[in-house]
């Protein structure tokens, strides 16, 4: 039986491209934060957020009167949810290990792995205060031991929202700025009077956060290119609809083009979750946007074995696949293109987006292909280092690189190599010659 679509989502060509638009934006804004500096993004936060304090940066008293306005429980599940992304986030870095080794007699190669010397971390509050957010990033920079941290989420509702500051200082951020969109991020990468640039930039945003993230690459380091948030359901007859429903409108309501694909090999699971979505529906309190992305993005793929939902998944390279089947592990095990995999009934993706520890900035838009998410290993560089001990090995290996060096035709990079020879192995090679052959 070939792969069936009892529902489709919309083609890419019938989607609205608002991509052109939004890049001639955010390169106009960039531009006038690289030469206005503060005036810009205070203009900026007046248009967009209604926001203009005398500062945007917020004092350690500003801080603590914020984290004072939340209670005891709430306080304590922050710090809960920050355990688990700590300590899963320490696990992953003691697996990276600097590395020294001597592969000849006198040589000696290695390398360090160093953090980047300063992070902008993006939190996303203009629809939602995405708490969870800061763990993901400034916890995960501090594991890394990133020196300075520099946070930035927008007012929500027009004020700064406590949760989301207590998550940023809690995570250990040096600086926190009540900012929001382009200026955040343009601020953070490209500097101002008041702020000084950051090496690289990550967190979620919308559409013009990443084109803003895209366009500042280079310049800065960033985690990944994010689009909106996705999420694909594999299971089998072994769970139930409501399950599948429950578990696709729950990132469905992230937004009005998220999508949502249910891949199964039961066309009786397949059915009854689409009408257990609209069950939902008329009860969810976020049906308004979720109804949407489930309209326009949400998909039924009927497939006739699991090696065919298998090949299914892997190429639609969804960011969260929750897999609910008879044979979970062999999935963990031949899945190669995703961002995040939940496996079991008793797992789900909005535990992972808030608080089992592992990271929630997870590539989208197929880029599970060939990257992973943000983890600890995002904010350390891995440096080499080269070091030759002895005469002998420099003279040795000296030969060897004269030699090739002159193969591809560089006299200059062979003389490198040709001075080494003459002072450390008493060989005499003429200038601009390959060095003879002295070792087999």
């Amino acid at each position: 039986m070939p792969v069936e679509y009892l529902k489709h989502g919309k083609a890419e060509s019938e989607i609205s491209d608002d991509d052109n638009k939004i890049r001639v934006i955010v390169e106009s804004t960039l531009h006038e934060i690289k030469s206005r500096g503060d005036d810009a993004v205070r203009e900026l936060s007046e248009k967009f957020d209604n926001y203009t304090p005398p500062s945007f940066k917020l004092t350690q008293e500003e801080i603590d009167n914020l984290i004072s306005e939340l209670s005891p429980q709430e306080v304590s599940d922050i710090k809960f949810a920050q355990e688990q992304v700590k300590q899963f986030a320490q696990a992953q870095r003691d697996t990276m290990l600097d590395l020294e080794v001597e592969p000849l007699p006198g040589v000696i190669l290695g390398h360090k792995n160093i953090p980047v010397q300063s992070v902008g971390c993006y939190v996303p509050g203009g629809k939602f205060p995405m708490v969870a957010s800061a763990h993901m990033s400034v916890a995960t920079a501090s594991v890394a031991g990133v020196p300075r941290i520099v946070a930035c989420t927008p007012p929500f509702k027009g004020l700064p929202n406590p949760a989301v500051i207590a998550a940023m200082h809690f995570g250990g951020a040096h600086e926190i700025y009540v900012l929001g969109g382009i200026q955040a991020v343009g601020a953070m990468a490209l500097g101002t009077e008041t702020l000084a640039p950051v090496h690289m930039l990550v967190g979620p945003g919308n559409a013009f956060v990443a084109e803003a993230k895209r366009q500042l690459f280079g310049q800065v380091g960033i985690d990944l290119f994010a689009g909106p948030t996705e999420t694909m359901v594999i299971a089998d007859e072994t769970v139930d609809a409501e399950l599948c429903a429950t578990d696709l409108l729950g990132q469905a309501e992230h937004g009005y083009n998220s999508p949502a694909v249910l891949v199964t090999n039961s066309r009786q699971l397949a059915e009854a979750t689409m009408l257990e979505v609209e069950r939902i529906l008329g009860v969810l309190p976020t049906a308004e946007t979720a109804a949407k992305s489930w309209e326009d993005y949400g998909a039924v793929i009927l497939c006739d074995t699991y090696e065919e939902i298998l090949e299914v998944a892997n190429d639609i390279a969804s960011e969260h696949v929750q897999v609910m089947t008879d044979r979970d592990d062999w999935f963990l095990e031949n899945m190669t293109a995703y961002g995040a995999l939940f496996l079991g009934a008793r797992t789900n993706v909005a535990n992972g987006d808030k608080v089992i520890g592992t990271n929630h900035t997870l590539p989208t838009k197929k880029a599970g292909r060939y990257t992973g998410g943000l983890w600890v290993g995002k904010f350390l560089k891995t440096h080499s280092y080269q070091k030759i001990l002895t005469d002998e090995a420099a003279a040795m290996v000296g030969e060897y690189g004269s030699r090739l060096c002159m193969l591809e035709g560089f006299v200059g990079h062979a003389e490198q190599c040709n001075i080494r020879v003459r002072r450390y192995g008493g060989v005499e090679v003429p200038y601009g010659t390959a060095a003879p052959v002295i070792h087999k």
